[in-house]
């Protein structure tokens, strides 16, 4: 067995969760052997013919991700591994929000358009969309090409819901949209579990919006208020309201989302962007998220 294969312990979790044959009739290559492949791609991002032939065809391996991503297999593996995470904390679950940067390679632009597309009148302006208007979650900043991470992860540094934007893009606006795509699974009957007890997120997160959304939901928000906003409420007066309630101690567990992105990073192909395609990145993002998972199980 190589440094990064499952060992029999993570494989006798994850066999469950795979499908069971190919949609098209066909047999699968052995399911072990490949995942392992996907694992080491991953952590050593190395390029998908460079696989050692361990591992079969690189070309068996690469399909397979690429089909898995496209389809969310991967997303329902994910879900499986973290059904009933939050049982352990009851009404007590809480989770983190936070974003990373993550910096693009050379071989991660110019994915193909549509081919109805190439023979618009704006196609000739491809190369300006891609870095500014942020086609396939790529935005082009001062260090070059970017993606964000926008990540929730909960207590034990584990990633619970992910999303992925171009680099440039402002965390606040993505506040919403992350939490909304927070479902947890029962382990038995019942819906999955959408709304945690507490979010905690730095002040790159405060807006009425958001705070307004999470009151709505029942959620309790530990985000400090930013200086200006604060200033902005004391000059309205009486009209500026009441300041919201902030947690300290809470706020101190706010650091696990971070240790959570520490990990992800750990797996170089999500530490930078190799793939041009933003489904097949996120992908590659929720294979390292399953490795995380297999690691720290719901127990």
């Amino acid at each position: 067995m190589k440094r990064h294969d499952l060992t029999d312990e993570e494989w006798a979790r994850l066999a469950p969760l795979l499908p069971a044959q190919n949609v098209h009739g066909a047999r699968w290559s052995d399911h072990r052997t490949v995942i392992n492949g996907v694992f080491f791609r991953t952590r050593a991002s190395c390029a998908w013919r460079d696989l050692p032939p361990c591992y079969g065809k690189w070309k068996t391996v690469y399909n397979r991700h690429r089909r898995w991503s496209l389809d969310g297999t991967w997303e329902q593996i994910l879900d499986g591994l973290r059904a009933g995470c939050d049982e352990a904390e009851g009404q007590d679950w809480t989770v983190s929000v936070d974003s990373t940067i993550v910096r693009a390679h050379q071989h991660a632009a110019g994915a193909r358009r549509a081919p109805a597309r190439h023979h618009s009148k704006g196609a000739g302006k491809d190369h300006e969309r891609v870095t500014k208007g942020g086609r396939e979650a790529l935005g082009r900043s001062r260090g070059g090409l970017t993606t964000k991470i926008h990540l929730v992860a909960d207590r034990r540094c584990r990633p619970i819901a992910r999303l992925t934007s171009p680099g440039q893009h402002a965390d606040c606006p993505k506040f919403l949209v992350l939490m909304e795509s927070i479902r947890i699974r029962r382990r038995g009957v019942g819906r999955p579990r959408k709304r945690p007890a507490r979010a905690l997120a730095d002040k790159a997160y405060s807006s009425r919006a958001n705070r307004r959304y999470l009151r709505r939901r029942g959620i309790k928000a530990v985000i400090p208020v930013k200086k200006d906003q604060a200033a902005h409420r004391v000059n309205r007066g009486s009209k500026g309201g009441r300041p919201p309630v902030f947690d300290r101690d809470a706020y101190k567990e706010r650091n696990t989302v971070e240790r959570c992105v520490n990990k992800l990073h750990q797996h170089r192909a999500v530490a930078t962007r190799y793939d041009k395609r933003e489904r097949i990145y996120q992908g590659t993002i929720d294979v390292a998220s399953i490795r995380i998972w297999l690691r720290h199980p719901v127990t």
